[in-house]
């Protein structure tokens, strides 16, 4: 079967992405997320609090005395870790430079995608958190094509597409195994290939001697995997359409179930485990509870007022599309001769 060229001045989707997102002009070297969109992180009064004390607290069950927060925007999460335990040893990895005043202990930039910086590398008794990192990590986007044939997806700059070369080899045989409906071969589907979301994933457990590595993103598993994809834009708050040219976020759900089959159980410490973000917050934080009774109100206003604002804040993070969120968390194996953190 002939494969058509796209037309000049297109290519394919993971480049441009890449681009557009981490070029000399991307997107998240010029703009901060949190004025784009929320996160449990930030955006949500309250919410940013409530993630860090999980985190906190898989840190102490995990034997941690590091955080590693990958693709952490300005620090917003690790604030609010440093105010609630001011003995953990804080880095920072994003593809800017440390924000000027941020209460951490290193801060590395990275290249951007998958792409992490060279610095780290070699961590121990270390909780990893990449927080909506995969997500953005760049990747083929793939449809079939009027008989049924999976072929990538070309872009202009405008955001047009255009049917591309067949897909071949890892790719196709991912497609196969994760896109495809029980061999439907019919015209119309498309969606996203996972694999360089998966060697982010392998290339960041390699830099871990021991503790625990945690990814939490909006996914899909093959239960309800979407058959049109789920590539997206977001710009001031805002969705739109997914333009590379540098204006708005690119971004698209995770395959979370073939990234736990891509892990190689041999370097791990135990069990992995894929839970939605409100089973485990509950599990880790407590139930969002019965309403804070009026009477504490006259008692203890500053207490009710906070109990108000917790209560708040926990059913947003546990609720709706955020409480959809999937945690892989992945324990790392503990080696001999561990150093504890510099100073």
């Amino acid at each position: 079967m002939s494969t058509p060229a796209p037309p000049h001045g297109t290519t394919g989707w993971e480049p441009a992405w890449q681009e557009a997102l981490y070029g000399p002009g991307g997107f998240y070297r010029a703009s901060a997320p949190a004025a784009h969109f929320a996160t449990s992180a930030q955006g949500i009064p309250g919410g940013g609090e409530l993630l860090a004390a999980a985190v906190v607290a898989l840190a102490h069950r995990h034997g941690c005395r590091r955080v590693v927060d990958v693709g952490c925007g300005r620090g917003e999460l690790l604030t609010q870790v440093r105010r609630l335990d001011p003995s953990l040893h804080l880095t920072g990895v994003d593809v800017v430079a440390r924000p000027a005043g941020l209460d951490v202990d290193a801060w590395l930039v990275s290249p951007g995608g998958a792409a992490l910086p060279d610095g780290l590398r070699d961590l121990p008794e270390t909780l990893v958190v990449a927080h909506e990192w995969l997500d953005v990590v760049p990747c083929p986007v793939v449809a079939r094509d009027g008989t049924g044939v999976w072929r990538s997806l070309a872009v202009a700059a405008d955001g047009t597409e255009h049917l591309g070369p067949v897909v071949r080899g890892d790719d196709l045989a991912w497609v196969r195994r994760w896109l495809d409906d029980d061999g439907d071969d019919l015209p119309g589907r498309r969606g996203e290939v996972g694999l360089p979301r998966e060697a982010a994933l392998a290339d960041l457990l390699g830099r871990v001697r021991s503790g625990l590595v945690v990814v939490v993103d909006y996914g899909h598993t093959e239960d309800d995997r979407p058959p049109h994809g789920t590539l997206t834009g977001f710009r001031g708050g805002r969705e739109v359409a997914p333009v590379p040219d540098g204006s708005c976020d690119v971004t698209a759900h995770v395959a979370v179930d073939a990234l736990l089959a891509s892990l190689c159980t041999g370097r791990t410490g135990g069990p992995s485990r894929l839970v939605r973000q409100r089973d485990l917050l509950r599990e880790l934080l407590g139930d969002p509870g019965p309403p804070v009774p009026h009477a504490l109100a006259r008692s203890d206003p500053p207490a009710y007022l906070g109990g108000l604002a917790r209560r708040a804040a926990l059913t947003t993070l546990t609720g709706g599309a955020l409480g959809d969120f999937w945690w892989l968390l992945v324990p790392m194996e503990r080696q001999p001769g561990d150093a504890p953190p510099p100073a």
